[in-house]
């Protein structure tokens, strides 16, 4: 069994910028979601979380490398260096080049700025010298210039590769005699245009890649990532105006190169730029609507009046709520055209030109409607159907034994919105006051959160939900809060398998302590499963209850990044409103029994039955390679049983137990390894 590597880490730690890290994740987002997750990664995560097997590509952007040594010196170093041995992939902009080079030189002779030293990572077996340059000043962008580099078609030969163009450039240094190294899988990939200001030897390479064992490195001067949209023309820097606009002119090529640097590194590279969508209405209901003006009362206290309008600004966001009325003029009066200056006709609602760029999420107001009259039409919500939500969710609570009638009565509906788990869990005025039960879910998120590295991809297509628990304090000694993210996986698996008739023989699977698995059906023999779902459980703690938001992500209907539901041959495809009325009824009930029973013999043989590590053998990382075989789960605090095995694999009589938030269970290694 394989995992599939589906991250895309940028290292955010010690050295980097906040505005490089920024441009990193701009520019990857742009071409390889969602067949990747584009996520950060700081140094403690490098060094103990077992990041590797996931990841597709590791990239270090621009900053100062002696942070990254400070932070990776050693055993960081030494993960990254058998990542890309063993088939990984490093990219390297700027002080990432310098820091993956096996020598580096910065500002030879200048006292307040000279940096010397052989680095530990050595991809590419000469010295980066730098500045290429004059004129760098740290933390400023004073020293910028739009720098023309030409590229290598010989080494480049995918996509569509300028001859030349011009890059963002500040402080980046030449690779040294690179052409010398081809015996050593060194291709040059671009070279400097314009004559340098230090000794590159021969050539004048500004990009490299490097074959490394089985995988490889490609490493760059400049800064092919940073898009001219994300940089501003009136920043008070003599002549800055002038590098943003040269940069303007050759966007699509410094694109079209960074595209041929991925499809290098053999990464599947979006044919077209995934444009960045813009935040759509929330639209919050009740399956019974007189609930959603009874909801409403709740959050009285928190709503304030701004020129006639009605507004909720909470610790992360400020929601501005609007009356369907009013609103269902809007798509009309935005349909109407207008026309510009130059005769071109446009939209009230379409983006300024230059929209598609960095953006702050968390300062844009989210815009609220309140549906306390009716339920949302297809026209409000037209990838949503709230009536085929409410039907089948009143079809399955009549199915029920236990009491379900609370998760999904209240919804909170965005076609594209920041996070489900964000808007709940980070506005805690607003989740005081929700019910259990509570559920906010999207089409398409654009800033999604996960637990540690791993990160689950979230285009249109997935089913993604978040759900507000209320724990009590007086279930905790029957009821473990800690069992909720057991409980909620349960809740999938079940929620699948009875979607309808047929549906039990769908082969997803548990991995502990909280994902869902699926068998790969590109594999014919069965044995192979990829990861479709995850869980992601956020809590917050009062005197009298646990606030919990548990939030779900799952591919229904696409097949990016690994597979979807809708490729295991169901009887019928899945359809998101009913699939999402499954699991929350399911959850419903199996939260119902949780609370009366705890975790008790019948979750336990439901639990061990859908899961996939029963007695299998293992090695604790954390024991210092001692073999163990996989036992349960304790029904206290709901950690991972392993029996410790000696000579022979027999058992010692020992058990050990592991946490599943400081440990991860990878089953396909066959490693239990402690993280952070």
């Amino acid at each position: 069994m394989a995992t599939k590597r589906m991250n895309i880490l940028v290292y955010s730690g010690n050295g980097s910028t906040v505005e490089s890290v920024r441009h990193c994740l701009y520019s990857l987002r742009r071409l390889l979601s969602p067949t990747y997750a584009v996520i950060t990664v700081n140094g403690d995560a490098i060094i103990k979380e077992p990041w590797t097997a996931s990841c597709a590509l590791l990239v270090f952007p621009g900053g100062a490398d002696l942070g990254y040594c400070r932070t990776l010196n050693g055993q960081g170093n030494q993960r990254i260096g058998q990542y890309v041995d063993r088939g990984g992939l490093y990219l390297g902009f700027c002080a990432g080049g310098y820091y993956a080079s096996k020598r580096c030189e910065f500002e030879v002779g200048d006292s307040r700025m000279e940096v010397i030293g052989n680095r530990e990572l050595a991809f590419f077996p000469g010295t980066c010298r730098g500045c290429a340059f004059s004129g760098f000043v740290y933390h400023s962008e004073a020293g910028t210039r739009a720098i023309q580099i030409r590229t290598s078609k010989a080494a480049l030969t995918k996509g569509s590769v300028p001859d030349v163009f011009r890059s963002y450039y500040n402080g980046g240094g030449v690779f040294v005699d690179a052409p010398k190294f081809k015996d050593n899988g060194v291709e040059v990939i671009a070279s400097f245009t314009d004559s340098l200001d230090v000794d590159a030897g021969e050539g004048s390479a500004c990009a490299v890649y490097c074959k490394v064992g089985e995988g490889a490195a490609l490493l760059t001067s400049t800064h092919p990532e940073f898009s001219a949209v994300n940089l501003d023309p009136d920043m008070d820097i003599p002549g800055f105006a002038e590098v943003v606009k040269a940069l303007r002119k050759d966007e699509q090529q410094r694109t079209d190169f960074l595209k041929a640097c991925l499809l290098k590194m053999g990464l599947q590279v979006n044919q077209e730029q995934t444009a960045i969508p813009s935040l759509s209405r929330l639209h919050l209901s009740s399956a019974v609507v007189s609930d959603t003006a009874q909801l409403l009362e709740t959050l009285q206290d928190i709503i304030t009046m701004q020129d006639g309008e009605e507004y909720i600004t909470d610790e992360n966001d400020t929601f501005h709520l609007e009356k369907p009325s009013r609103w269902s003029l809007g798509p009309i009066a935005d349909a109407l055209p207008i026309t510009t200056e130059n005769g071109t006709k446009k939209s009230e609602n379409d983006e300024p030109e230059d929209q598609d760029k960095i953006i702050d999420y968390d300062k844009i107001v989210k815009r609220l409607v309140v549906h306390d009259k009716y339920q949302p039409e297809s026209k409000d919500t037209p990838y949503f159907n709230h009536q085929a939500f409410c039907a089948n969710l009143k079809h399955y609570e009549t199915q029920s034994r236990e009491s379900t009638g609370t998760f999904g009565k209240n919804l909170l509906y965005g076609e594209v919105v920041t996070s489900t788990n964000t808007m709940l869990e980070k506005n805690t005025q607003i989740l005081q006051r929700l019910p259990t039960g509570f559920t906010a879910t999207a089409t398409v998120q654009v800033a999604g959160r996960g637990r540690g590295t791993n990160v689950w991809v979230s285009p249109a297509g997935s089913l993604m939900f978040s759900t507000v628990i209320r724990h009590s304090m007086s279930l905790m000694p029957q009821a473990p809060v800690v069992f909720l993210q057991y409980i909620a996986a349960l809740a999938i698996v079940e929620g699948i398998k009875t979607y309808d008739r047929g549906y039990e023989r769908i082969p997803v699977r548990l991995k502990w302590p909280n994902d869902i698995f699926a068998a790969d059906p590109t594999d014919s023999t069965g044995k192979t499963f990829v990861k479709i779902g995850g869980i992601l459980v956020n809590s917050h703690y009062t005197a009298s209850e646990y606030l919990c938001v548990v939030g779900i992500g799952l591919n229904a209907t696409n097949a990016s990044p690994t597979t979807s539901l809708n490729a295991l041959s169901p009887p019928s495809p899945f359809t998101m409103e009913k699939l999402l009325t499954r699991v929350l009824t399911c959850f419903s009930a199996l939260y119902a029994r949780f609370v009366r029973t705890g975790f008790d013999r019948y979750f336990q043989d439901l639990y061990y039955g859908h899961w996939l590590h029963s007695e299998q053998v293992v090695s604790l990382e954390a024991e210092c390679g001692v073999r163990a075989r996989i036992k349960g789960i304790t029904t206290d605090w709901g950690l991972l049983k392993a029996e410790e095995l000696g000579w022979e694999d027999r058992p010692t009589g020992k058990v050990l137990t592991l946490q599943s938030d400081s440990n991860s269970f990878d089953f396909f290694k066959g490693l239990i390894k402690r993280k952070v």
